[in-house]
């Protein structure tokens, strides 16, 4: 029972750890110009979303992963029923007189990934023995997971302001499907992460565009200001 609560302990640390590190960048960037209530508050709906989500995943389709080595046709479901949660989350009559949908679904992905990540953490340092590799997966999934799901809610929020709404839920669908299995799949093939990671680094490039775009115009150009003042305070700092 120690040595479980322990395993819980880390794999809790680590996925804290992750979902600070995906708070940082897009998030940190764009702070003050944007509905941050909302967004924190979409923290906490996260990680019980997150928590039902992660034990889906681990129950009926990473453990049956481990004992049968393939995934069952449950991650589609799965996936299905968290697009549409996410849909039905954004459209929320407060984020949408707002237009915070992507900076919401950020923070959302945040946590919901998290949640995922947490479960895959703690099933696989409670079947494994330690080891470098073992090391270097966690690490993976608890900086993947949340970002991953991050990119994913974000793009969902941003297809909402474009009107794409069916859309918004094929793609969440999609992509989420497509970032359970190979979150997993990673576990048993590290080399799964080389093809992995460049997705997450080439739609991290767009998501400043989806969070822009949840920006108020008066902030824009606020914003544009701080950031043309600071660009000449370095110049005349180099000078």
């Amino acid at each position: 029972m120690a040595s479980d609560l322990m395993l819980f302990q880390v794999s809790s640390i680590v996925a804290l750890i992750g979902m600070g590190l995906g708070w940082r960048g897009v998030m940190t960037r764009y702070s003050g110009f944007y509905d941050l209530p909302t967004a924190w508050s979409m923290m906490f709906w996260g990680i019980l979303i997150g928590g039902f989500y992660g034990n889906l995943g681990d129950s009926f389709l990473l453990i049956p992963a481990y004992e049968s080595g393939g995934f069952p046709s449950l991650n589609f479901i799965i996936s299905l029923l968290l697009a549409v949660t996410v849909h039905l989350i954004l459209r929320r009559k407060k984020i949408r007189m707002g237009g915070s949908q992507p900076t919401t679904g950020w923070a959302l992905g945040l946590s919901v990934g998290g949640m995922l990540g947490m479960f895959a953490i703690y099933r696989i340092l409670q079947i494994n023995e330690f080891s470098i590799t073992l090391a270097g997966s966690v690490a993976l999934i608890a900086i993947a997971s949340p970002r991953s799901h991050a990119l994913i809610f974000a793009n969902h929020g941003y297809r909402m302001l474009l009107g794409q709404r069916w859309r918004a839920v094929i793609h969440t669908f999609f992509w989420s499907t497509m970032t359970i299995a190979s979150i997993y799949s990673a576990i048993f093939n590290p080399i799964i992460w080389l093809f992995v990671i460049p997705f997450i680094l080439l739609a991290e490039k767009r998501a400043h565009d989806w969070v822009w775009a949840a920006i108020p115009k008066p902030a824009r150009r606020r914003l544009r200001r701080i950031w043309a003042d600071a660009a000449r305070e370095r110049l005349n700092e180099e000078e």
